[in-house]
Protein backbone atom coordinates (compact mmCIF):
# COMPACT_ATOMS: atom_id res chain seq x y z
CA UNK A 1 0.00 0.00 0.00
CA UNK A 2 2.72 2.15 0.89
CA UNK A 3 4.38 1.61 -2.00
CA UNK A 4 1.60 2.42 -4.21
CA UNK A 5 1.05 5.63 -2.12
CA UNK A 6 3.96 6.45 -3.16
CA UNK A 7 4.24 5.88 -6.52
CA UNK A 8 1.15 8.14 -7.27
CA UNK A 9 2.44 10.88 -5.27
CA UNK A 10 5.85 10.81 -7.81
CA UNK A 11 4.81 14.24 -10.06
CA UNK A 12 5.60 13.20 -13.32
CA UNK A 13 8.40 14.45 -15.22
CA UNK A 14 8.40 17.82 -16.84
CA UNK A 15 10.64 19.68 -18.98
CA UNK A 16 13.32 21.25 -17.18
CA UNK A 17 13.24 25.25 -16.98
CA UNK A 18 17.08 25.96 -17.18
CA UNK A 19 17.93 28.44 -20.45
CA UNK A 20 19.29 31.93 -19.78
CA UNK A 21 19.04 34.50 -22.68
CA UNK A 22 22.58 34.16 -23.60
CA UNK A 23 22.24 30.42 -23.73
CA UNK A 24 18.43 30.77 -26.20
CA UNK A 25 20.63 33.53 -28.21
CA UNK A 26 23.35 30.70 -28.60
CA UNK A 27 21.37 28.26 -29.06
CA UNK A 28 19.21 30.31 -31.85
CA UNK A 29 22.63 31.45 -33.80
CA UNK A 30 23.66 27.71 -33.84
CA UNK A 31 20.17 26.85 -35.65
CA UNK A 32 20.82 29.48 -37.96
CA UNK A 33 24.69 29.32 -38.80
CA UNK A 34 25.34 25.68 -38.72
CA UNK A 35 24.76 25.27 -42.22
CA UNK A 36 23.21 28.37 -43.42
CA UNK A 37 26.67 30.06 -44.65
CA UNK A 38 29.93 27.84 -44.05
CA UNK A 39 28.30 25.29 -46.33
CA UNK A 40 25.41 27.40 -48.70
CA UNK A 41 27.64 30.32 -49.94
CA UNK A 42 28.87 28.29 -52.63
CA UNK A 43 25.44 27.48 -53.84
CA UNK A 44 24.51 31.06 -53.65
CA UNK A 45 27.46 32.24 -55.59
CA UNK A 46 26.16 29.43 -58.03
CA UNK A 47 23.08 31.41 -58.78
CA UNK A 48 23.41 34.84 -58.08
CA UNK A 49 27.20 35.44 -58.39
CA UNK A 50 28.38 38.47 -57.14
CA UNK A 51 24.95 39.26 -55.75
CA UNK A 52 24.50 36.74 -53.73
CA UNK A 53 25.25 38.73 -50.36
CA UNK A 54 22.28 40.91 -51.49
CA UNK A 55 20.25 37.43 -51.73
CA UNK A 56 21.02 37.19 -47.92
CA UNK A 57 19.25 40.84 -46.68
CA UNK A 58 16.44 39.61 -48.65
CA UNK A 59 15.85 36.74 -46.69
CA UNK A 60 16.78 38.51 -43.69
CA UNK A 61 14.28 41.26 -44.50
CA UNK A 62 11.41 37.94 -45.44
CA UNK A 63 12.08 37.06 -42.05
CA UNK A 64 11.87 40.57 -39.96
CA UNK A 65 8.55 40.73 -40.25
CA UNK A 66 7.41 36.38 -39.30
CA UNK A 67 10.26 37.30 -36.24
CA UNK A 68 7.41 39.71 -34.95
CA UNK A 69 4.71 37.73 -35.32
CA UNK A 70 6.35 34.76 -34.06
CA UNK A 71 7.39 37.14 -30.99
CA UNK A 72 4.09 37.90 -29.81
CA UNK A 73 2.67 34.35 -30.42
CA UNK A 74 5.53 32.65 -28.10
CA UNK A 75 4.13 35.02 -24.91
CA UNK A 76 0.20 34.33 -25.75
CA UNK A 77 0.74 30.06 -26.49
CA UNK A 78 4.56 29.21 -24.46
CA UNK A 79 3.94 25.63 -25.19
CA UNK A 80 6.79 23.06 -26.91
CA UNK A 81 4.35 22.93 -29.92
CA UNK A 82 5.25 26.22 -31.11
CA UNK A 83 3.71 27.07 -34.46
CA UNK A 84 1.13 24.07 -34.07
CA UNK A 85 -0.18 25.43 -30.92
CA UNK A 86 -0.39 29.03 -32.61
CA UNK A 87 -2.83 27.25 -35.44
CA UNK A 88 -4.58 25.03 -32.93
CA UNK A 89 -4.95 28.81 -30.76
CA UNK A 90 -6.31 31.06 -33.69
CA UNK A 91 -7.87 28.42 -35.85
CA UNK A 92 -8.66 25.65 -33.74
CA UNK A 93 -9.07 23.40 -36.26
CA UNK A 94 -7.62 19.72 -35.28
CA UNK A 95 -6.94 18.45 -38.73
CA UNK A 96 -5.08 21.59 -39.45
CA UNK A 97 -2.84 21.73 -36.31
CA UNK A 98 -1.66 17.38 -37.19
CA UNK A 99 -0.61 19.23 -40.91
CA UNK A 100 1.14 22.76 -39.28
CA UNK A 101 3.10 20.27 -37.10
CA UNK A 102 3.82 17.65 -40.03
CA UNK A 103 5.74 20.41 -41.94
CA UNK A 104 7.55 21.46 -39.03
CA UNK A 105 8.90 17.33 -38.29
CA UNK A 106 9.42 17.29 -42.43
CA UNK A 107 11.22 20.91 -42.11
CA UNK A 108 13.16 20.19 -39.04
CA UNK A 109 14.21 16.73 -40.00
CA UNK A 110 15.25 17.97 -43.89
CA UNK A 111 17.16 20.91 -42.48
CA UNK A 112 19.33 18.52 -39.91
CA UNK A 113 19.82 15.95 -42.73
CA UNK A 114 21.18 19.06 -45.13
CA UNK A 115 23.05 19.85 -42.59
CA UNK A 116 24.42 16.30 -41.89
CA UNK A 117 25.57 16.32 -45.24
CA UNK A 118 27.75 19.65 -45.60
CA UNK A 119 29.47 18.34 -42.39
CA UNK A 120 30.06 15.02 -43.94
CA UNK A 121 31.48 17.74 -47.01
CA UNK A 122 33.90 19.67 -44.38
CA UNK A 123 35.00 16.04 -42.58
CA UNK A 124 35.98 14.47 -45.64
CA UNK A 125 38.55 16.72 -46.65
CA UNK A 126 40.41 15.64 -43.46
CA UNK A 127 39.75 11.69 -43.56
CA UNK A 128 39.47 9.29 -46.51
CA UNK A 129 36.02 7.57 -45.26
CA UNK A 130 33.09 7.14 -47.83
CA UNK A 131 30.41 9.96 -47.33
CA UNK A 132 27.80 7.44 -46.30
CA UNK A 133 29.87 6.14 -42.76
CA UNK A 134 31.17 9.71 -42.11
CA UNK A 135 27.20 10.97 -42.54
CA UNK A 136 25.90 7.70 -40.13
CA UNK A 137 28.68 8.76 -37.36
CA UNK A 138 27.93 12.47 -37.63
CA UNK A 139 23.91 11.47 -37.01
CA UNK A 140 23.98 9.19 -34.58
CA UNK A 141 26.52 11.43 -32.73
CA UNK A 142 24.14 14.49 -32.95
CA UNK A 143 20.95 12.41 -31.60
CA UNK A 144 23.13 10.89 -28.49
CA UNK A 145 24.20 14.45 -27.40
CA UNK A 146 20.59 15.64 -27.91
CA UNK A 147 19.24 13.04 -26.24
CA UNK A 148 21.46 13.69 -23.38
CA UNK A 149 19.95 16.64 -21.44
CA UNK A 150 18.21 19.69 -22.58
CA UNK A 151 21.13 22.09 -20.39
CA UNK A 152 23.49 19.85 -21.23
CA UNK A 153 23.13 19.89 -25.16
CA UNK A 154 22.45 23.39 -25.50
CA UNK A 155 25.44 24.27 -23.39
CA UNK A 156 27.52 22.30 -25.73
CA UNK A 157 25.55 24.03 -28.61
CA UNK A 158 27.06 27.56 -27.51
CA UNK A 159 30.64 26.51 -27.30
CA UNK A 160 30.54 25.20 -30.28
CA UNK A 161 28.19 28.30 -31.55
CA UNK A 162 31.16 30.65 -30.52
CA UNK A 163 33.63 28.60 -31.98
CA UNK A 164 31.82 28.33 -35.24
CA UNK A 165 31.43 32.51 -34.55
CA UNK A 166 34.75 33.15 -33.98
CA UNK A 167 35.73 31.57 -37.74
CA UNK A 168 33.63 33.68 -39.38
CA UNK A 169 35.11 36.96 -38.07
CA UNK A 170 38.36 35.70 -38.50
CA UNK A 171 37.66 34.66 -42.39
CA UNK A 172 36.67 38.25 -42.80
CA UNK A 173 39.06 39.98 -40.93
CA UNK A 174 41.81 37.77 -42.51
CA UNK A 175 40.07 39.37 -46.02
CA UNK A 176 39.88 43.25 -44.78
CA UNK A 177 43.67 42.40 -43.58
CA UNK A 178 45.09 41.23 -46.95
CA UNK A 179 42.61 43.19 -48.83
CA UNK A 180 41.74 46.74 -47.60
CA UNK A 181 40.24 47.95 -50.69
CA UNK A 182 37.14 45.31 -50.17
CA UNK A 183 35.36 47.41 -48.53
CA UNK A 184 34.82 49.83 -51.23
CA UNK A 185 33.58 47.16 -53.54
CA UNK A 186 30.88 46.43 -51.20
CA UNK A 187 28.29 48.53 -53.65
CA UNK A 188 29.05 46.28 -56.20
CA UNK A 189 27.20 43.26 -54.19
CA UNK A 190 24.00 45.36 -54.89
CA UNK A 191 22.15 44.88 -58.24
CA UNK A 192 21.09 48.18 -60.35
CA UNK A 193 17.21 48.49 -60.12
CA UNK A 194 17.16 48.60 -64.03
CA UNK A 195 19.15 45.50 -64.09
CA UNK A 196 16.09 42.91 -64.25
CA UNK A 197 18.20 39.56 -64.73
CA UNK A 198 20.43 40.64 -61.71
CA UNK A 199 17.17 41.16 -59.31
CA UNK A 200 15.68 37.91 -61.09
CA UNK A 201 18.39 36.26 -60.00
CA UNK A 202 18.58 37.55 -55.93
CA UNK A 203 15.09 36.94 -55.92
CA UNK A 204 15.48 33.00 -56.70
CA UNK A 205 18.56 32.92 -54.51
CA UNK A 206 17.42 34.14 -51.56
CA UNK A 207 15.11 30.75 -51.32
CA UNK A 208 18.34 29.31 -50.38
CA UNK A 209 19.49 32.24 -48.67
CA UNK A 210 16.16 31.77 -46.66
CA UNK A 211 17.69 28.26 -45.40
CA UNK A 212 20.52 30.09 -43.73
CA UNK A 213 18.02 32.17 -41.86
CA UNK A 214 15.91 29.61 -40.24
CA UNK A 215 16.66 29.47 -36.40
CA UNK A 216 14.07 31.60 -34.28
CA UNK A 217 11.64 28.92 -35.52
CA UNK A 218 13.02 26.38 -33.61
CA UNK A 219 13.66 28.91 -30.84
CA UNK A 220 10.22 28.94 -29.51
CA UNK A 221 9.81 25.18 -29.33
CA UNK A 222 12.06 25.45 -26.58
CA UNK A 223 9.92 27.95 -24.28
CA UNK A 224 9.00 25.59 -22.14
CA UNK A 225 12.80 25.35 -21.37
CA UNK A 226 13.41 29.34 -20.88
CA UNK A 227 13.56 31.43 -18.29
CA UNK A 228 10.88 34.25 -17.81
CA UNK A 229 10.27 33.23 -21.41
CA UNK A 230 7.96 36.57 -22.02
CA UNK A 231 10.79 38.66 -22.04
CA UNK A 232 13.40 36.55 -23.15
CA UNK A 233 11.72 34.75 -26.45
CA UNK A 234 11.62 38.38 -27.97
CA UNK A 235 14.85 39.60 -27.36
CA UNK A 236 16.51 36.41 -28.55
CA UNK A 237 14.56 36.31 -31.47
CA UNK A 238 15.82 39.61 -32.75
CA UNK A 239 19.33 39.45 -31.58
CA UNK A 240 19.82 36.00 -32.91
CA UNK A 241 18.44 37.98 -36.54
CA UNK A 242 20.74 40.82 -36.52
CA UNK A 243 23.67 38.73 -36.07
CA UNK A 244 22.84 36.13 -38.34
CA UNK A 245 22.09 39.07 -41.23
CA UNK A 246 25.44 40.74 -40.47
CA UNK A 247 27.86 37.64 -39.98
CA UNK A 248 25.94 36.60 -43.11
CA UNK A 249 26.42 39.74 -45.51
CA UNK A 250 30.01 40.01 -44.30
CA UNK A 251 30.96 37.05 -44.97
CA UNK A 252 29.13 36.51 -48.45
CA UNK A 253 30.46 39.45 -49.68
CA UNK A 254 34.24 38.38 -48.52
CA UNK A 255 33.51 35.14 -50.84
CA UNK A 256 32.57 36.73 -53.60
CA UNK A 257 34.52 39.90 -53.74
CA UNK A 258 38.11 37.97 -53.21
CA UNK A 259 37.68 34.91 -54.94
CA UNK A 260 36.95 33.37 -58.20
CA UNK A 261 33.12 32.89 -58.39
CA UNK A 262 33.48 29.36 -60.56
CA UNK A 263 36.30 27.79 -57.54
CA UNK A 264 34.04 29.21 -54.82
CA UNK A 265 30.76 27.68 -56.82
CA UNK A 266 31.84 24.31 -56.72
CA UNK A 267 33.53 23.99 -53.59
CA UNK A 268 32.24 21.13 -50.96
CA UNK A 269 33.85 23.52 -48.35
CA UNK A 270 33.59 27.32 -49.43
CA UNK A 271 34.75 28.84 -46.11
CA UNK A 272 38.06 26.53 -46.13
CA UNK A 273 38.88 27.81 -49.48
CA UNK A 274 38.28 30.97 -48.72
CA UNK A 275 40.21 30.99 -45.85
CA UNK A 276 43.07 29.20 -47.51
CA UNK A 277 43.04 31.64 -50.35
CA UNK A 278 42.90 34.89 -48.06
CA UNK A 279 45.70 33.54 -46.41
CA UNK A 280 47.87 31.12 -47.66
CA UNK A 281 47.78 28.74 -44.32
CA UNK A 282 46.48 25.33 -44.41
CA UNK A 283 42.88 25.16 -43.87
CA UNK A 284 43.04 22.62 -41.53
CA UNK A 285 42.00 24.91 -38.19
CA UNK A 286 38.79 26.60 -40.40
CA UNK A 287 37.64 23.07 -41.31
CA UNK A 288 37.72 21.99 -37.63
CA UNK A 289 35.57 24.91 -36.97
CA UNK A 290 33.38 24.28 -40.05
CA UNK A 291 32.80 20.79 -38.50
CA UNK A 292 32.66 22.21 -35.38
CA UNK A 293 29.72 24.19 -36.77
CA UNK A 294 27.75 22.38 -38.77
CA UNK A 295 27.64 19.62 -35.86
CA UNK A 296 25.95 21.99 -33.97
CA UNK A 297 23.44 22.52 -36.78
CA UNK A 298 23.09 19.13 -36.71
CA UNK A 299 22.35 18.43 -32.75
CA UNK A 300 20.02 21.70 -32.27
CA UNK A 301 17.66 20.79 -35.01
CA UNK A 302 17.42 17.21 -33.55
CA UNK A 303 16.41 18.93 -30.85
CA UNK A 304 14.01 21.30 -32.70
CA UNK A 305 11.94 18.55 -34.44
CA UNK A 306 12.27 16.08 -31.43
CA UNK A 307 10.12 19.11 -29.06
CA UNK A 308 7.50 19.90 -31.47
CA UNK A 309 7.04 15.62 -31.58
CA UNK A 310 6.79 15.71 -27.63
CA UNK A 311 4.57 18.73 -27.94
CA UNK A 312 1.74 17.47 -30.10
CA UNK A 313 1.88 13.98 -28.16
CA UNK A 314 1.39 16.30 -25.19
CA UNK A 315 -1.21 17.83 -26.90
CA UNK A 316 -2.61 14.39 -27.89
CA UNK A 317 -2.05 15.04 -31.41
CA UNK A 318 0.32 12.45 -31.74
CA UNK A 319 0.71 9.27 -29.63
CA UNK A 320 1.35 9.84 -25.64
CA UNK A 321 4.29 7.96 -26.27
CA UNK A 322 6.02 10.40 -27.85
CA UNK A 323 5.32 12.45 -25.10
CA UNK A 324 6.95 10.33 -22.51
CA UNK A 325 10.37 11.82 -20.58
CA UNK A 326 13.42 10.05 -19.33
CA UNK A 327 13.51 10.05 -15.54
CA UNK A 328 17.16 11.27 -15.82
CA UNK A 329 17.60 12.84 -18.82
CA UNK A 330 14.14 14.69 -18.73
CA UNK A 331 14.02 14.69 -22.52
CA UNK A 332 11.90 12.65 -25.21
CA UNK A 333 13.90 9.81 -25.74
CA UNK A 334 11.56 8.43 -27.91
CA UNK A 335 11.11 11.17 -29.93
CA UNK A 336 14.73 11.90 -30.28
CA UNK A 337 15.36 8.56 -31.94
CA UNK A 338 12.72 9.11 -34.34
CA UNK A 339 14.11 12.01 -35.59
CA UNK A 340 17.55 10.70 -35.49
CA UNK A 341 16.42 7.83 -38.00
CA UNK A 342 14.46 9.75 -40.00
CA UNK A 343 17.71 12.55 -40.63
CA UNK A 344 20.03 9.82 -41.47
CA UNK A 345 17.68 8.26 -43.96
CA UNK A 346 17.34 11.81 -46.06
CA UNK A 347 21.29 12.60 -45.41
CA UNK A 348 22.29 9.34 -47.09
CA UNK A 349 19.76 10.10 -50.31
CA UNK A 350 19.83 13.39 -51.05
CA UNK A 351 22.14 16.46 -51.85
CA UNK A 352 22.05 19.03 -49.77
CA UNK A 353 21.06 22.02 -52.52
CA UNK A 354 17.68 19.97 -52.93
CA UNK A 355 17.48 19.46 -48.93
CA UNK A 356 17.81 23.29 -48.42
CA UNK A 357 15.10 23.93 -50.71
CA UNK A 358 12.69 21.90 -49.70
CA UNK A 359 13.17 22.96 -46.07
CA UNK A 360 13.19 26.85 -47.24
CA UNK A 361 9.50 25.63 -48.76
CA UNK A 362 7.80 23.93 -45.78
CA UNK A 363 8.97 26.69 -43.26
CA UNK A 364 7.75 29.34 -45.44
CA UNK A 365 4.47 27.61 -46.20
CA UNK A 366 4.48 27.61 -42.23
CA UNK A 367 5.57 31.20 -41.88
CA UNK A 368 2.12 31.64 -43.98
CA UNK A 369 0.25 29.59 -41.48
CA UNK A 370 1.50 31.52 -38.31
CA UNK A 371 1.32 35.31 -39.92
CA UNK A 372 -2.53 34.49 -40.68
CA UNK A 373 -2.79 32.73 -37.28
CA UNK A 374 -1.63 35.86 -35.65
CA UNK A 375 -4.17 37.66 -37.90
CA UNK A 376 -6.92 35.78 -37.14
CA UNK A 377 -6.59 36.29 -33.42
CA UNK A 378 -6.00 40.00 -33.42
CA UNK A 379 -9.01 40.45 -35.79
CA UNK A 380 -11.11 37.99 -33.36
CA UNK A 381 -10.43 40.41 -30.53
CA UNK A 382 -8.34 37.96 -28.49
CA UNK A 383 -6.80 39.84 -25.27
CA UNK A 384 -2.72 39.76 -24.90
CA UNK A 385 -2.03 38.28 -21.44
CA UNK A 386 0.13 40.97 -19.43
CA UNK A 387 4.04 42.25 -20.47
CA UNK A 388 4.25 40.29 -23.22
CA UNK A 389 5.35 41.74 -26.53
CA UNK A 390 3.13 42.94 -29.09
CA UNK A 391 3.01 43.65 -32.74
CA UNK A 392 0.89 45.93 -34.58
CA UNK A 393 -1.09 44.27 -37.06
CA UNK A 394 0.88 45.37 -40.40
CA UNK A 395 3.09 43.38 -39.06
CA UNK A 396 1.61 39.59 -39.71
CA UNK A 397 -0.30 41.29 -42.92
CA UNK A 398 3.64 41.97 -44.42
CA UNK A 399 4.44 38.57 -43.27
CA UNK A 400 2.11 36.85 -44.97
CA UNK A 401 2.77 38.70 -48.38
CA UNK A 402 6.72 38.46 -48.25
CA UNK A 403 6.83 35.11 -47.39
CA UNK A 404 4.01 34.19 -50.11
CA UNK A 405 5.96 36.02 -52.61
CA UNK A 406 9.13 33.94 -51.69
CA UNK A 407 7.51 30.98 -51.82
CA UNK A 408 6.13 31.24 -55.52
CA UNK A 409 9.11 33.44 -56.53
CA UNK A 410 10.85 30.30 -58.15
CA UNK A 411 7.37 29.09 -60.08
CA UNK A 412 7.31 32.35 -61.75
CA UNK A 413 7.42 32.62 -66.02
CA UNK A 414 11.00 34.76 -65.43
CA UNK A 415 12.36 31.31 -63.88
Amino acid sequence: MRAEISAQSTPPATLRRAITLPLLVFYGLGVTIGAGIYVLVGATAAQAGIYAPASFLVAAFVMLFSAGSFSELSGRFPQSAGEAAYVEGAFRVPSLTVITGGLLLVGGTVSASAIAVGCAGYIATLLSQPMWMIILLAVLASGLIAAWGILESVRFAAVLTLVEILGLIVVVIAGIWHHPNVVLELPSVFPSPSDAPALAAVALTSLIAFFAFIGFDGMVNIIEETENPSRNMPLGIFITLAISTLLYFSVAATAVLLLPLDELASSAAPISLLFEKLTGISPIAITLVAIAATFNGIVIQTILASRVIYGMAQAGRLPKRLAQLNSRTRTPLLATVLVTGCTLILALFFPIAVLAERTSQVVLVVFVLINLSLLRIKWRGDPAPERIFVVPAIVPVIGVITSTAMLVGPFLPYN
